[in-house]
């Protein structure tokens, strides 16, 4: 199996992923869907030395070590890709992710205008939420890049694991650091990235409580910090992160939260209706002092209604967006109310 070939019909295919599944033909998702190539299935044989052959001696010590393994892998003049190799069943596999060759603009990505707005904030935390799959890290690739590009001078450092997206300095100075190579944690590269002078912090991912109290430290300190974390929607990522805490110390932490939050942006990729690629839907929740207060007070169960009213502060409901999606005929009524999370919403508008 050639790994550069099937990678370059990802490309040219416009596929989002590219898989290495013993015992199936190599698999390509294309809009969201998964599609065979036209080719033998992969043998046990045939897919360990297909990844052994893209891997540095290095990274095979590291992988027989662990026996998984997270990296990015470039093709000059092809593109970039994000690979997890691991075992299952004692054969090799690997799934790939198509990275752009540079970041896409939020016009590109047909993002809110919230969201440029949210990255020239002086400080404070902007968290991107969703499933995996969804887009978070091209988003958040877009911010930077918009930063880098729009915004006054600024030193950013960013910590990912691997990094995606390499970004090129224009007015911004980009510190990109790599978890496994050139640090050991995401918490302990954010720990150090205060002692760097930095304007802007990104996390590539918020795994835990000791990152969580970092960046949330950071974010009060003057630092904007913009960072990605799984979960299903805005309001919920306010209760994932005061529940990672023990019950004693959850009041600080929503003090803490209330005082630095920003903003939080959660998203969906959808198909895009009659025709190729996908469109996002985004929902947004603003620090505004009502946000702050009910996130002190513990009230979160009302952040819905202040969304619900609060449309000229840049606030948005998923089902909003999910109707302005459809209206411009964008994705197909079935997808939107496939996605909604209280379908009426949309057929009141069909």
């Amino acid at each position: 199996m050639d790994i550069r070939a099937c990678l370059e019909e990802a490309v040219k295919r416009k596929a989002s992923d590219f898989h290495v599944v013993v015992g199936i033909q190599p698999t390509l998702r294309i809009d969201g869907k998964l599609t065979f190539m036209n080719d033998s299935p992969v043998t046990s044989q045939v897919s360990k030395e297909a990844m052994y052959g893209i891997l540095t001696e290095e990274q095979r010590n590291a992988f027989e070590k662990n026996w998984e393994l997270n990296f990015a892998y470039a093709i000059p003049g092809l593109g970039r890709f994000r690979v997890n190799v691991y075992i299952a069943r004692g054969n090799v596999e690997a799934a790939f992710r198509v990275i752009s060759m540079r970041p896409r603009s939020m016009h590109e990505l047909g993002l809110p205008a919230i969201v440029g707005e949210l990255s020239f904030k002086p400080g404070g935390l902007v968290l991107i939420t969703g499933a995996a799959g969804q887009g978070k890290t091209t988003t958040l690739a877009s911010m930077i890049d918009h930063i880098n590009r729009e915004g006054e001078k600024c030193r950013v450092v960013t910590i990912e694991d691997p990094i995606e997206y390499m970004h090129t300095n224009v007015k911004s100075v980009i510190i990109q650091r790599e978890v496994g190579i050139d640090t050991q944690s995401f918490n302990s590269a954010l720990v150090q990235s205060l002692r760097q002078d930095p304007n802007v912090i990104c996390i590539g991912e918020i795994r835990d409580l000791e990152t969580i109290t970092t960046a949330l430290t950071a974010a009060e300190t003057g630092h904007l910090v913009l960072a990605t974390l799984h979960t299903p929607d805005a309001p919920q990522c306010v209760d994932r992160i005061v529940d990672v805490f023990p019950s004693h110390q959850q009041q600080q932490i929503r003090f803490q939260l209330a005082a630095s939050l920003q903003g939080v942006l959660s998203q969906k990729l959808l198909p895009r209706k009659g025709g190729t690629g996908s469109v996002v839907a985004v929902e947004a929740l603003i620090g505004t002092p009502a946000v702050r207060n009910l996130i002190r007070d513990n009230k979160t169960e009302q952040l819905y209604g202040v969304m619900q009213t609060s449309g000229g502060q840049g606030m948005i409901l998923m089902d909003d967006s999910l109707k302005v999606l459809y209206e411009k005929g964008l994705i197909s009524l079935e997808v939107a109310l496939s996605r909604a999370r209280d379908p009426r919403n949309i057929k009141e508008q069909d």
